[in-house]
């Protein structure tokens, strides 16, 4: 693949991973094994207030193909094949989740070094299409987002972005919800490593002028231990805290704090993953 702009969908991917990645009020437990010919097992269980739902998940790799199937307690199955440079420069996508026959989906993928394309049709006799293109360089990528429902003859949505990247820091403005709604995210990191961060987000959605603003970050304590928070103006304060127990072995505790609440009782989550 081409080292250019990215895909779309990684416009302000890196604020909003920083603000929602491993942030769980749920109990959680993995276990992933890995194989010499490529193949990775993990089965997880979640509880959820009292009821406990799971799935075993499969993935092969060999050479420029990826094979992904999951099972969960509730029968469904999903499949996802993709292939790399089955056409220079391009990835290919499909997937299905099963009992729902009309949940096929294909995606093709092409990357250039000043701009990528991707096209998303759903495998149905009136297929929803997603299009996206990203223009620009590693350092300043302009972006678009559409949807299209064959169906209705009508666009379900479309998004704009832009992005900026620089040796320590990263900023994104999307204009979304088909222009309702607009976000800003700025993200700093601490060191060179780029494994402590700060970051900051705004979003304003014009129908309601409703505005919510978000500050958090991430610090690395030490080479086994990550502290992560956030608190947005809404009084909604979460935090984590990751410790590699064993080697490849992560146990995450975090909790969401709602400060303006009348009951004023955080919730807790649990999240153990072990990776021999």
């Amino acid at each position: 693949m081409s080292k250019g702009p990215g895909l779309f969908a990684d416009i302000g991917k890196k604020a909003k991973d920083l603000l929602t990645k491993d942030y769980n009020s749920d109990q959680k437990f993995s276990v992933s094994t890995y194989s010499d010919a490529g193949v990775a097992l993990t089965s997880t269980a979640v509880k959820k207030g009292g009821l406990l739902a799971g799935d075993v998940a499969t993935l092969y790799k060999y050479k420029n193909t990826t094979f992904d199937v999951k099972v969960d307690t509730e029968s469904n199955i999903s499949a996802t094949l993709a292939f790399t440079d089955l056409l220079p420069s391009t990835k290919t996508v499909a997937s299905i989740k099963l009992p729902d026959h009309n949940s096929g989906k294909l995606e093709f993928q092409y990357f250039h070094d000043h701009a990528t394309f991707t096209t998303a049709a759903a495998l149905n006799q009136s297929p929803a299409i997603d299009v996206t293109a990203t223009i620009g360089t590693p350092a300043i990528a302009f972006g678009a987002e559409a949807g299209y429902d064959t169906t209705s003859g009508s666009f379900t949505k479309y998004t704009a972005g832009i992005s900026v990247t620089k040796p320590d820091s990263y900023a994104s403005i999307i204009l979304g919800d088909k222009g309702d709604s607009i976000r800003a995210s700025y993200v700093h990191h601490l060191d060179l490593l780029k494994k402590s961060a700060a970051v900051g987000e705004i979003t304003r959605r014009f129908s309601s002028n409703e505005n919510t603003f978000t500050v958090g970050g991430s610090f690395v304590v030490d080479h086994l231990t990550l502290v992560k928070a956030k608190l947005n103006n809404h009084g909604k304060l979460g935090a984590l805290v990751q410790h590699e127990v064993i080697p490849k072995s992560v146990l995450t505790i975090s909790s969401e704090f709602d400060t303006k609440a009348l009951d004023k009782n955080p919730r807790f989550g649990l999240a153990i993953a072990l990776k021999p």
